[in-house]
Protein backbone atom coordinates (compact mmCIF):
# COMPACT_ATOMS: atom_id res chain seq x y z
CA UNK A 1 0.00 0.00 0.00
CA UNK A 2 1.24 3.42 -1.27
CA UNK A 3 2.58 5.52 2.01
CA UNK A 4 1.47 9.23 2.03
CA UNK A 5 4.79 10.40 1.31
CA UNK A 6 4.65 8.52 -1.74
CA UNK A 7 1.01 9.87 -2.37
CA UNK A 8 2.53 13.13 -2.30
CA UNK A 9 5.50 12.18 -4.39
CA UNK A 10 3.35 11.41 -7.22
CA UNK A 11 1.16 14.64 -6.56
CA UNK A 12 3.63 16.89 -6.91
CA UNK A 13 4.84 14.67 -10.39
CA UNK A 14 3.73 14.81 -14.12
CA UNK A 15 3.68 10.73 -14.04
CA UNK A 16 1.52 8.90 -16.26
CA UNK A 17 0.15 6.83 -12.79
CA UNK A 18 -2.14 10.26 -11.90
CA UNK A 19 -5.24 11.48 -12.43
CA UNK A 20 -6.57 14.56 -10.65
CA UNK A 21 -10.04 15.38 -10.54
CA UNK A 22 -11.96 18.05 -8.66
CA UNK A 23 -15.21 15.72 -7.86
CA UNK A 24 -16.89 13.07 -8.98
CA UNK A 25 -18.87 14.71 -11.69
CA UNK A 26 -17.31 13.52 -14.44
CA UNK A 27 -17.70 9.77 -13.13
CA UNK A 28 -17.07 8.51 -16.78
CA UNK A 29 -13.54 10.01 -17.09
CA UNK A 30 -12.87 8.20 -13.48
CA UNK A 31 -13.73 4.99 -14.84
CA UNK A 32 -11.67 5.71 -18.45
CA UNK A 33 -8.94 6.30 -15.81
CA UNK A 34 -8.92 3.26 -13.91
CA UNK A 35 -9.09 1.00 -16.75
CA UNK A 36 -6.01 3.03 -18.37
CA UNK A 37 -4.35 1.89 -14.85
CA UNK A 38 -5.38 -1.96 -14.62
CA UNK A 39 -4.35 -2.21 -18.23
CA UNK A 40 -0.60 -0.26 -17.65
CA UNK A 41 0.51 -0.46 -21.32
CA UNK A 42 3.83 1.49 -20.32
CA UNK A 43 4.48 -1.87 -18.19
CA UNK A 44 5.38 0.22 -15.27
CA UNK A 45 3.86 -2.60 -12.66
CA UNK A 46 3.11 -0.16 -10.43
CA UNK A 47 -0.17 1.03 -9.20
CA UNK A 48 -1.87 4.24 -10.65
CA UNK A 49 -3.68 6.36 -8.40
CA UNK A 50 -6.66 8.79 -9.34
CA UNK A 51 -7.12 11.72 -6.86
CA UNK A 52 -10.53 13.31 -5.87
CA UNK A 53 -10.26 16.79 -4.68
CA UNK A 54 -8.07 17.90 -6.74
CA UNK A 55 -8.13 21.06 -8.66
CA UNK A 56 -6.95 22.00 -12.22
CA UNK A 57 -4.06 24.57 -10.78
CA UNK A 58 -3.25 21.40 -8.18
CA UNK A 59 -5.05 23.54 -5.36
CA UNK A 60 -7.06 21.65 -2.84
CA UNK A 61 -10.67 21.91 -3.74
CA UNK A 62 -12.30 21.40 -0.37
CA UNK A 63 -14.37 18.40 -1.22
CA UNK A 64 -16.29 16.68 1.51
CA UNK A 65 -14.40 13.51 1.76
CA UNK A 66 -17.32 11.23 3.60
CA UNK A 67 -18.11 7.53 3.60
CA UNK A 68 -21.41 8.53 0.81
CA UNK A 69 -18.43 9.71 -1.84
CA UNK A 70 -15.99 6.48 -0.95
CA UNK A 71 -18.82 4.30 -1.60
CA UNK A 72 -19.59 5.84 -5.20
CA UNK A 73 -16.20 5.33 -6.21
CA UNK A 74 -15.55 2.18 -5.24
CA UNK A 75 -18.75 0.97 -6.91
CA UNK A 76 -17.19 1.84 -9.59
CA UNK A 77 -15.00 -1.46 -9.56
CA UNK A 78 -17.90 -3.66 -9.69
CA UNK A 79 -21.02 -1.83 -11.10
CA UNK A 80 -20.32 -4.13 -14.54
CA UNK A 81 -19.17 -1.39 -16.35
CA UNK A 82 -15.88 -1.92 -16.20
CA UNK A 83 -14.16 -5.59 -17.15
CA UNK A 84 -12.73 -7.87 -16.07
CA UNK A 85 -12.63 -6.88 -12.40
CA UNK A 86 -10.41 -4.65 -11.61
CA UNK A 87 -8.51 -4.48 -8.29
CA UNK A 88 -8.04 -1.36 -6.50
CA UNK A 89 -8.48 0.20 -3.02
CA UNK A 90 -10.31 3.53 -1.86
CA UNK A 91 -9.49 5.28 0.76
CA UNK A 92 -9.42 8.89 2.44
CA UNK A 93 -6.50 10.41 2.82
CA UNK A 94 -5.54 13.68 4.25
CA UNK A 95 -1.91 14.84 1.89
CA UNK A 96 -0.42 18.42 2.41
CA UNK A 97 -3.65 19.29 5.08
CA UNK A 98 -6.08 18.47 2.08
CA UNK A 99 -8.86 15.32 2.38
CA UNK A 100 -8.71 13.67 -0.47
CA UNK A 101 -10.84 10.70 -2.30
CA UNK A 102 -7.82 8.24 -3.22
CA UNK A 103 -8.33 5.25 -5.47
CA UNK A 104 -5.32 3.13 -6.00
CA UNK A 105 -5.16 0.43 -9.28
CA UNK A 106 -3.38 -1.99 -9.41
CA UNK A 107 -2.23 -3.37 -12.83
CA UNK A 108 -4.41 -6.36 -13.98
CA UNK A 109 -3.67 -9.89 -14.70
CA UNK A 110 -6.57 -10.46 -17.13
CA UNK A 111 -6.29 -8.10 -19.96
CA UNK A 112 -7.35 -6.23 -22.16
CA UNK A 113 -9.50 -4.41 -19.07
CA UNK A 114 -12.56 -2.74 -20.91
CA UNK A 115 -15.02 0.17 -19.85
CA UNK A 116 -18.30 0.18 -22.19
CA UNK A 117 -16.65 -2.51 -24.80
CA UNK A 118 -13.57 -0.13 -25.12
CA UNK A 119 -9.86 -0.64 -24.06
CA UNK A 120 -8.00 2.64 -22.72
CA UNK A 121 -4.81 3.54 -22.12
CA UNK A 122 -1.94 6.17 -20.67
CA UNK A 123 -0.27 7.79 -23.17
CA UNK A 124 2.00 9.65 -21.10
CA UNK A 125 -0.19 11.86 -18.99
CA UNK A 126 -3.32 11.61 -20.74
CA UNK A 127 -6.08 8.71 -20.80
CA UNK A 128 -6.48 7.48 -24.77
CA UNK A 129 -8.29 4.84 -26.47
CA UNK A 130 -5.88 1.78 -27.40
CA UNK A 131 -5.75 1.22 -31.18
CA UNK A 132 -5.85 -2.45 -32.85
CA UNK A 133 -1.77 -2.45 -32.91
CA UNK A 134 -1.82 -1.50 -28.58
CA UNK A 135 -4.54 -4.05 -27.85
CA UNK A 136 -2.43 -6.83 -29.28
CA UNK A 137 0.36 -5.28 -27.17
CA UNK A 138 -2.21 -6.20 -23.82
CA UNK A 139 -3.07 -9.44 -25.18
CA UNK A 140 0.88 -9.62 -25.32
CA UNK A 141 1.06 -8.45 -21.66
CA UNK A 142 -1.43 -11.12 -21.02
CA UNK A 143 0.50 -13.99 -22.18
CA UNK A 144 3.36 -13.51 -19.92
CA UNK A 145 0.91 -13.78 -17.42
CA UNK A 146 -0.28 -16.44 -14.91
CA UNK A 147 -3.66 -16.92 -16.60
CA UNK A 148 -7.17 -17.87 -14.29
CA UNK A 149 -8.16 -21.27 -15.63
CA UNK A 150 -10.72 -19.70 -17.79
CA UNK A 151 -8.59 -18.29 -19.84
CA UNK A 152 -6.25 -21.11 -20.48
CA UNK A 153 -6.47 -23.32 -23.15
CA UNK A 154 -8.31 -26.57 -23.02
CA UNK A 155 -5.28 -28.50 -24.83
CA UNK A 156 -7.38 -30.83 -27.24
CA UNK A 157 -10.04 -28.42 -28.33
CA UNK A 158 -9.66 -26.90 -31.72
CA UNK A 159 -10.77 -23.78 -33.23
CA UNK A 160 -14.06 -25.76 -35.15
CA UNK A 161 -15.10 -26.31 -31.73
CA UNK A 162 -16.46 -22.61 -31.44
CA UNK A 163 -19.35 -21.40 -32.83
CA UNK A 164 -17.95 -18.58 -35.02
CA UNK A 165 -21.27 -17.73 -36.10
CA UNK A 166 -22.28 -17.31 -32.14
CA UNK A 167 -19.60 -15.25 -31.31
CA UNK A 168 -20.20 -12.80 -34.67
CA UNK A 169 -23.73 -12.58 -34.53
CA UNK A 170 -24.28 -12.18 -30.73
CA UNK A 171 -21.81 -12.41 -28.61
CA UNK A 172 -19.57 -9.40 -30.10
CA UNK A 173 -22.01 -7.06 -30.70
CA UNK A 174 -23.15 -7.43 -26.75
CA UNK A 175 -19.39 -7.39 -25.81
CA UNK A 176 -17.79 -4.71 -27.95
CA UNK A 177 -18.85 -0.89 -28.49
CA UNK A 178 -20.71 -0.59 -32.06
CA UNK A 179 -18.22 2.03 -33.07
CA UNK A 180 -15.14 -0.22 -32.35
CA UNK A 181 -16.82 -2.76 -33.95
CA UNK A 182 -17.58 -1.18 -37.23
CA UNK A 183 -13.90 0.08 -37.75
CA UNK A 184 -12.79 -3.52 -36.70
CA UNK A 185 -11.39 -5.38 -39.86
CA UNK A 186 -9.47 -8.07 -37.92
CA UNK A 187 -9.61 -11.51 -39.06
CA UNK A 188 -11.99 -13.79 -36.74
CA UNK A 189 -9.14 -15.39 -35.13
CA UNK A 190 -8.22 -12.21 -34.07
CA UNK A 191 -11.57 -10.98 -32.48
CA UNK A 192 -11.60 -14.22 -30.61
CA UNK A 193 -8.26 -14.12 -28.90
CA UNK A 194 -9.09 -10.05 -28.06
CA UNK A 195 -12.28 -11.35 -26.28
CA UNK A 196 -9.96 -14.12 -24.62
CA UNK A 197 -11.73 -17.03 -26.62
CA UNK A 198 -8.83 -18.15 -27.97
CA UNK A 199 -5.29 -18.43 -27.05
CA UNK A 200 -2.18 -17.71 -28.02
CA UNK A 201 -1.41 -20.75 -29.52
CA UNK A 202 -4.92 -20.64 -31.32
CA UNK A 203 -6.58 -23.15 -28.96
CA UNK A 204 -10.10 -22.42 -27.86
CA UNK A 205 -9.85 -21.34 -23.75
CA UNK A 206 -11.75 -22.73 -21.14
CA UNK A 207 -14.28 -19.82 -21.35
CA UNK A 208 -14.28 -19.46 -24.61
CA UNK A 209 -15.67 -23.06 -24.88
CA UNK A 210 -18.29 -22.56 -22.16
CA UNK A 211 -19.55 -19.36 -23.57
CA UNK A 212 -19.41 -20.46 -27.51
CA UNK A 213 -18.61 -23.81 -27.32
CA UNK A 214 -20.52 -26.24 -29.99
CA UNK A 215 -20.24 -29.31 -26.89
CA UNK A 216 -18.21 -27.57 -23.80
CA UNK A 217 -19.05 -31.18 -21.83
CA UNK A 218 -16.42 -32.63 -24.41
CA UNK A 219 -14.14 -30.41 -22.53
CA UNK A 220 -15.23 -29.67 -19.32
CA UNK A 221 -17.20 -33.06 -17.93
CA UNK A 222 -18.72 -30.28 -15.00
CA UNK A 223 -19.87 -27.84 -16.92
CA UNK A 224 -23.65 -28.04 -16.45
CA UNK A 225 -26.82 -28.07 -14.08
CA UNK A 226 -28.34 -30.48 -12.61
CA UNK A 227 -32.23 -29.40 -11.97
CA UNK A 228 -34.22 -31.86 -9.30
CA UNK A 229 -37.69 -31.39 -8.32
CA UNK A 230 -38.44 -33.76 -5.45
CA UNK A 231 -42.00 -34.28 -3.89
CA UNK A 232 -41.46 -34.48 -0.26
CA UNK A 233 -38.44 -32.69 2.03
CA UNK A 234 -35.78 -35.60 1.67
CA UNK A 235 -33.33 -36.89 -1.10
CA UNK A 236 -35.33 -40.60 -0.30
CA UNK A 237 -38.59 -39.03 -1.78
CA UNK A 238 -40.11 -39.25 -5.36
CA UNK A 239 -38.79 -37.19 -8.15
CA UNK A 240 -41.29 -35.24 -9.81
CA UNK A 241 -38.96 -33.80 -12.35
CA UNK A 242 -35.18 -34.01 -13.86
CA UNK A 243 -33.30 -32.38 -16.41
CA UNK A 244 -29.90 -31.76 -17.42
CA UNK A 245 -28.51 -27.80 -18.61
CA UNK A 246 -26.16 -28.15 -20.59
CA UNK A 247 -24.48 -26.44 -23.43
CA UNK A 248 -23.69 -22.73 -23.99
CA UNK A 249 -23.86 -20.75 -20.61
CA UNK A 250 -26.59 -18.26 -22.09
CA UNK A 251 -28.59 -21.42 -23.00
CA UNK A 252 -27.92 -23.26 -19.98
CA UNK A 253 -28.65 -19.86 -17.54
CA UNK A 254 -32.40 -19.44 -19.71
CA UNK A 255 -33.14 -22.67 -19.92
CA UNK A 256 -32.76 -22.25 -15.57
CA UNK A 257 -35.05 -19.30 -15.53
CA UNK A 258 -37.68 -21.40 -17.35
CA UNK A 259 -37.39 -24.11 -15.38
CA UNK A 260 -37.49 -21.81 -12.28
CA UNK A 261 -41.08 -20.27 -13.26
CA UNK A 262 -42.41 -23.34 -14.01
CA UNK A 263 -42.06 -24.99 -10.46
CA UNK A 264 -42.39 -21.60 -8.82
CA UNK A 265 -46.12 -21.54 -7.20
CA UNK A 266 -47.93 -18.17 -6.88
CA UNK A 267 -50.18 -17.81 -3.98
CA UNK A 268 -53.33 -15.03 -4.54
CA UNK A 269 -55.01 -13.40 -1.46
CA UNK A 270 -57.42 -11.02 -1.39
CA UNK A 271 -56.78 -7.52 0.14
CA UNK A 272 -60.48 -6.80 -0.15
CA UNK A 273 -63.64 -8.15 -2.10
CA UNK A 274 -61.66 -6.52 -5.36
CA UNK A 275 -57.89 -6.35 -4.87
CA UNK A 276 -55.82 -9.47 -4.91
CA UNK A 277 -52.64 -9.59 -4.31
CA UNK A 278 -50.08 -12.09 -5.89
CA UNK A 279 -47.19 -13.55 -4.10
CA UNK A 280 -44.88 -16.56 -5.14
CA UNK A 281 -43.44 -18.84 -2.75
CA UNK A 282 -40.04 -18.07 -4.22
CA UNK A 283 -38.93 -14.74 -5.62
CA UNK A 284 -37.50 -15.09 -9.09
CA UNK A 285 -34.91 -12.41 -9.17
CA UNK A 286 -33.12 -14.09 -5.61
CA UNK A 287 -33.23 -17.83 -7.44
CA UNK A 288 -31.55 -15.85 -10.55
CA UNK A 289 -28.77 -14.58 -8.72
CA UNK A 290 -27.56 -17.45 -6.88
CA UNK A 291 -27.53 -20.08 -9.47
CA UNK A 292 -25.88 -17.31 -11.19
CA UNK A 293 -23.61 -16.55 -8.92
CA UNK A 294 -22.64 -20.49 -8.51
CA UNK A 295 -22.66 -21.30 -12.57
CA UNK A 296 -19.93 -17.95 -12.56
CA UNK A 297 -17.84 -18.68 -9.10
CA UNK A 298 -17.67 -22.14 -9.36
CA UNK A 299 -14.72 -24.48 -9.65
CA UNK A 300 -14.57 -25.68 -13.22
CA UNK A 301 -10.77 -27.39 -12.88
CA UNK A 302 -10.20 -30.98 -11.51
CA UNK A 303 -13.87 -31.53 -10.89
CA UNK A 304 -16.60 -33.29 -13.29
CA UNK A 305 -19.27 -32.28 -10.40
CA UNK A 306 -22.27 -30.07 -11.77
CA UNK A 307 -24.27 -27.01 -10.27
CA UNK A 308 -27.27 -29.00 -8.42
CA UNK A 309 -30.21 -26.82 -8.02
CA UNK A 310 -32.61 -29.39 -5.40
CA UNK A 311 -35.85 -27.90 -5.34
CA UNK A 312 -38.00 -29.84 -2.30
CA UNK A 313 -41.32 -28.99 -1.04
CA UNK A 314 -40.13 -26.87 1.61
CA UNK A 315 -36.46 -25.10 0.43
CA UNK A 316 -34.78 -24.93 -2.42
CA UNK A 317 -30.86 -25.53 -2.28
CA UNK A 318 -28.32 -24.86 -4.33
CA UNK A 319 -25.03 -26.84 -4.61
CA UNK A 320 -21.83 -25.08 -6.30
CA UNK A 321 -18.62 -27.11 -6.42
CA UNK A 322 -15.50 -24.91 -5.41
CA UNK A 323 -15.26 -23.30 -2.15
CA UNK A 324 -13.91 -19.73 -1.22
CA UNK A 325 -11.32 -18.07 -3.67
CA UNK A 326 -8.55 -15.19 -3.09
CA UNK A 327 -9.44 -13.03 -0.25
CA UNK A 328 -13.16 -14.43 0.39
CA UNK A 329 -12.90 -16.48 3.11
CA UNK A 330 -15.87 -18.21 5.26
CA UNK A 331 -15.82 -15.53 7.63
CA UNK A 332 -16.67 -12.63 4.84
CA UNK A 333 -18.52 -14.79 2.41
CA UNK A 334 -21.23 -12.44 1.42
CA UNK A 335 -19.96 -9.19 2.53
CA UNK A 336 -20.72 -6.90 -0.52
CA UNK A 337 -16.78 -5.42 -0.15
CA UNK A 338 -15.07 -9.27 -0.29
CA UNK A 339 -15.30 -10.43 -3.57
CA UNK A 340 -12.74 -12.15 -6.00
CA UNK A 341 -13.19 -14.09 -9.00
CA UNK A 342 -12.14 -17.37 -9.84
CA UNK A 343 -13.29 -17.43 -13.62
CA UNK A 344 -12.84 -13.35 -14.12
CA UNK A 345 -13.32 -13.76 -18.04
CA UNK A 346 -16.86 -15.88 -17.55
CA UNK A 347 -17.97 -12.73 -15.44
CA UNK A 348 -17.11 -10.70 -17.85
CA UNK A 349 -18.81 -12.72 -20.43
CA UNK A 350 -21.72 -13.30 -18.69
CA UNK A 351 -21.86 -9.34 -17.52
CA UNK A 352 -21.57 -8.94 -21.38
CA UNK A 353 -24.91 -10.65 -22.44
CA UNK A 354 -26.90 -9.53 -19.64
CA UNK A 355 -26.96 -11.75 -16.87
CA UNK A 356 -24.72 -10.10 -14.60
CA UNK A 357 -25.46 -6.54 -14.03
CA UNK A 358 -23.24 -5.65 -11.18
CA UNK A 359 -20.03 -7.44 -9.54
CA UNK A 360 -20.06 -8.44 -5.82
CA UNK A 361 -23.84 -7.50 -5.08
CA UNK A 362 -25.42 -11.35 -5.82
CA UNK A 363 -26.13 -12.59 -2.82
CA UNK A 364 -26.82 -8.83 -1.03
CA UNK A 365 -29.78 -8.90 -4.06
CA UNK A 366 -30.81 -11.82 -3.26
CA UNK A 367 -31.09 -11.37 0.59
CA UNK A 368 -33.08 -8.16 -0.65
CA UNK A 369 -35.40 -9.99 -2.82
CA UNK A 370 -36.42 -13.16 -0.30
CA UNK A 371 -37.24 -10.36 2.75
CA UNK A 372 -39.20 -8.17 0.06
CA UNK A 373 -41.44 -11.60 -1.06
CA UNK A 374 -41.52 -12.67 2.79
CA UNK A 375 -38.94 -15.68 2.47
CA UNK A 376 -36.49 -15.95 5.33
CA UNK A 377 -32.99 -14.82 4.44
CA UNK A 378 -30.74 -17.70 2.71
CA UNK A 379 -28.57 -19.87 4.22
CA UNK A 380 -25.17 -20.56 3.56
CA UNK A 381 -22.53 -23.90 3.80
CA UNK A 382 -19.22 -22.41 3.11
CA UNK A 383 -16.78 -25.26 2.70
CA UNK A 384 -13.12 -25.99 1.55
CA UNK A 385 -14.70 -27.55 -1.71
CA UNK A 386 -18.23 -26.20 -1.96
CA UNK A 387 -20.29 -24.13 -1.00
CA UNK A 388 -24.33 -24.56 -0.10
CA UNK A 389 -26.64 -21.92 -0.40
CA UNK A 390 -30.36 -22.96 1.20
CA UNK A 391 -33.40 -20.81 0.48
CA UNK A 392 -36.58 -21.45 2.10
CA UNK A 393 -39.87 -21.26 1.23
CA UNK A 394 -42.26 -17.94 2.12
CA UNK A 395 -44.13 -19.22 4.93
Amino acid sequence: MLTDAELEELLDSESDRVECKRSLADSDRIREAICAFANDLPDSRKAGVVFIGINDDSSCAGQTVDDKLLLQLSQMRDDGLITPFPSMVVQKRTLKGCDLAVCIVEPSRSLPVRFRGRSWIRVGPRRALASPDEERQLLEKQRAHDLPFDAKEASSAIQGDLDVSYVRDEYLPAAIAPDVLAQNQRAIEHQLRSIHFLGSNGVPTHVGLLVAGIDPLAYLPGAYVQFVRFDGTELTDPVRDQKTLSGRVSDVLRRADELLQAHNQVGISFKTTHVEERQPEYPLAALQQLIRNAVMHRNYDGTNAPVRVYWFNDRIEIHSPGGPYGQVNPDNFGHPYANDYRNPHLAEAMNNLGFVQRFGVGIATAQSELKKNGNPAAEFDVQTTAVLAVVRKRA
